[in-house]
């Protein structure tokens, strides 16, 4: 069994057991589905992972996310039930509709927006490419994320640029950034804090992930 799980950071990846797939994407949609394609290769499911921006209000930083489908411009793609009724057991995360984006969703009132137009729960920049590629191939896929960003925060323009295109942290960048805008540091600071706080929701269940099909979790030893 060979599962390939999609990421945007190092962060994210690094929370995962052995045997699986990790694609990072950087937070760059386009580089995620080369990077799956080259990772294809006797492939037979598709885990989108790690850390998205909340758009229900009632979520709070580090709530995790099941998804029943993801909705996007490009499509709708239903996530494999059996797999997903086994994260949530494992997880109990929430079970909804989680919304891809090709770019960050940074303020409130986009967030609700995005809310409205597709009912999801969470938003994040790799579950569309990620459900779009594992239909294309006739693979189960599924969806766990944690909430970071709230409905109700605004992500700061300084922590978009955050990251490298192999998904590690670039703090010139952010440094670069600030200096345009300084007054976003307090903001930054709160999504680092937040970041974190979803980063451990999803490393006290990350260990534990149940292969498709809802069997045993992935043994040590499983190099897939």
């Amino acid at each position: 069994m060979t599962v390939i799980v999609a990421t945007g950071m190092r962060s994210e990846a690094a929370l995962l057991p052995p045997g699986l797939r990790v694609v990072v994407s950087g937070g760059d949609p386009a580089r995620l589905r080369r990077k799956l394609d080259e990772a294809a290769e006797g492939a037979t499911a598709v885990l989108s992972f790690g850390i998205a921006g909340g758009l229900d209000a009632a979520l709070e930083p580090g709530a995790l996310v099941v998804a029943t489908r993801v909705r996007a411009p490009g499509g709708a793609w239903p996530a494999d039930t059996v797999w997903s009724s086994a994260l949530v057991r494992a997880s109990g995360a929430r079970l909804g509709v989680v919304a891809g984006a090709s770019a960050v969703v940074s303020g409130p009132d986009a967030k609700r927006s995005l809310r409205l137009m597709t009912d999801a729960l969470v938003v994040d920049m790799e579950s569309a490419v990620a459900a779009a590629f594992a239909a294309s191939r006739g693979l189960p896929f599924a969806v766990l994320r944690a909430v970071a960003d709230t409905a109700e925060e605004v992500l700061p323009r300084a922590a978009a640029v955050g990251l490298t295109r192999t998904g590690r942290p670039a703090p010139g960048r952010v440094a670069m950034a600030l200096l345009r805008r300084p007054g976003e540091l307090p903001a930054l600071v709160q999504v680092a804090k937040r970041s974190r706080t979803a980063l451990e929701s999803l490393a006290r269940v990350a260990r534990d992930l149940p292969r498709p099909g809802g069997a045993a979790p992935f043994p040590a030893n499983d190099m897939g």
